[in-house]
């Protein structure tokens, strides 16, 4: 599968190319691993190498169709297995650069919080979602894609849309303010003073943790900031090996790389609400740890 443009290459792969970051964007979002979505990506090129481009009117528009269809078919299978998952999960993350945090409704798109709300809906209401609502493609093309009348695509679309604006943060902050509270986060924990982490949990803080059976994880997610604090300072990051944090940028948001004695040991990420920490999301797993060390570029058009 092309994955970077060259000379004197054929349509179809210039074409492929030139929309693969959107592609792989597409996939991710529905998908919640990068993993996935690179097969999604891979089964969309052997589908595009048969077309005849001379009968195709709008290529990306078939593209995205493409994707939108192997992306529907690997998630109800990946659905199934997430059922059997260890602890909790989360979408893995992706190393982003800074400045995709200036783009507000990609970081919104692809946060943390905002992927767990998209794991709520169906298959198709969140296939319907993500196309509409994220990426402003027309009824009509959303309706070829996931095999529904345009009139189904417009009620499944309103109800997800209804879904997700009950559960979705409910305000959206600057980059620069996220940057703030993540970096005073990475102080309280190296401080280690509960007063710091009470000053910056927000009441009703909820913490969730992957370690995917793998590395040690809360089963069940934390509630409050009381039990969060406890939770951090009483033996979460309290190990024989030396905790250092550097920060980083991951879907788009500030975040914190983990590091027990210089190894990786996961990623934090975090929500931010009227200047305090609403959700902490800490990826251990290290089997989704992957795609942190170089950047993942994304886009939404």
């Amino acid at each position: 599968m092309p994955s970077e443009p060259t000379t004197g290459t054929d349509p179809a792969t210039e074409t492929f190319v030139a929309h693969r970051n959107l592609l792989f964007t597409v996939a991710y979002e529905m998908l919640g691993s990068a993993a996935d979505a690179e097969d999604v990506l891979q089964e969309t090129w052997l589908r595009w190498t048969g077309v005849d481009l001379e009968q195709v009117r709008d290529r990306r528009a078939y593209l995205v169709r493409i994707t939108t269809r192997q992306a529907l078919n690997r998630l109800r299978t990946v659905r199934r297995r997430r059922e059997a998952y260890v602890g909790q999960w989360l979408p893995e993350p992706l190393l982003t650069a800074p400045d995709v945090a200036e783009d507000v409704e990609l970081t919104e798109s692809v946060s943390m919080a905002m992927m767990l709300v998209l794991e709520t809906l169906t298959p198709t209401e969140r296939a319907v979602f993500v196309l509409r609502e994220v990426f402003e493609v027309g009824y009509d093309e959303i309706a070829a894609a996931v095999d529904k009348t345009p009139a189904a695509v417009r009620q499944i679309a309103h109800r997800a849309r209804r879904h997700v604006d009950a559960r979705r943060p409910r305000t959206t902050v600057s980059a620069r303010e996220a940057r703030a509270v993540a970096d005073s986060f990475r102080r309280a924990l190296e401080t280690r003073d509960p007063q710091d982490f009470l000053d910056l949990l927000a009441p009703d803080v909820v913490l969730v943790s992957d370690g995917g059976g793998i590395k040690r994880a809360a089963v069940r997610p934390v509630l409050g900031a009381d039990k969060v604090t406890r939770f951090y300072l009483g033996g979460s990051l309290k190990a024989e090996a030396e905790v250092t944090t550097e920060p980083t940028f991951v879907n788009g948001s500030p975040a914190l790389a983990v590091f027990l004695d210089g190894e990786l040991d996961g990623v934090m990420a975090m929500r931010v609400e009227d200047g305090r920490i609403s959700g902490l999301y800490y990826v251990r797993n290290p089997e989704k740890l992957g795609r942190v060390a170089a950047e993942t570029p994304l886009t939404l058009r």
